[in-house]
């Protein structure tokens, strides 16, 4: 096995490893396969990509992220999980799980900009977006009607908004203002430009 930090390396253990995972040129010629049981990854951002953290998260995607959490502590934590390790950071391609496929990771080039990082990412895994989840905490994100939402809504929004969503994890109240429309927008371009690589 062999190990490259070049933009987009994904590592990939033996295939009897209990811990593969597939390339994205794999990924992209077993596109029926997943698409007819996709499975959602998730992953684990290093210290420089707490931004992409949360726009995976409003990509639909479980992308936990730890201000200042140490190195081996970040891979163990991802190994432990199973989660997808991203990181900028060249050293932590040279750790044992890592460099070993233990833990899988993609290696995201640092000069791409945070547009640039999500759309990295989308089409490394080609994967496509999901129903939001709580840009703060990646929590899922539980519709509300007016009614349930009239006492916290600013009186503004609800003369706007007919449906609301509460955070399941850190119980933010949210809407679909100009915002989310704002959102929504960069995710769209986002995946458009991850699909044309």
């Amino acid at each position: 096995m062999f190990v490259e930090r070049a933009a987009g390396h994904v590592n990939a253990p033996e295939p009897a490893s209990p811990f593969s995972v597939l390339s994205p040129m794999a990924f992209r010629s077993a596109d029926a396969c997943i698409q007819s049981s996709f499975v959602e990854p998730r992953f684990f951002c290093d210290a420089m990509l707490g931004g992409l953290a949360r726009w995976l998260r409003a990509a639909g995607y479980d992308a936990a992220f730890e201000q200042g959490i140490d190195d081996a502590v970040l891979v163990a934590r991802a190994g432990e999980t199973g989660r997808i390790l991203l990181s900028s950071d060249g050293g932590i391609f040279e750790r044992t799980p890592v460099r070993e496929g233990h833990v899988r990771s993609l290696f995201v080039p640092r000069a791409l900009g945070l547009s640039g990082e999500l759309r990295f990412v989308l089409g490394a895994f080609s994967l496509p977006l999901l129903p939001p989840r709580c840009m703060t905490c990646g929590g899922a994100l539980l519709e509300l009607t007016k009614d349930e939402a009239r006492a916290e809504a600013p009186p503004k929004t609800l003369d706007r908004i007919e449906t609301f969503y509460r955070c399941e994890g850190c119980g933010k109240l949210l809407w679909r203002g100009s915002h989310w429309e704002r959102i929504a927008r960069v995710l769209a371009e986002a995946e458009a430009a991850a699909r044309r690589r």
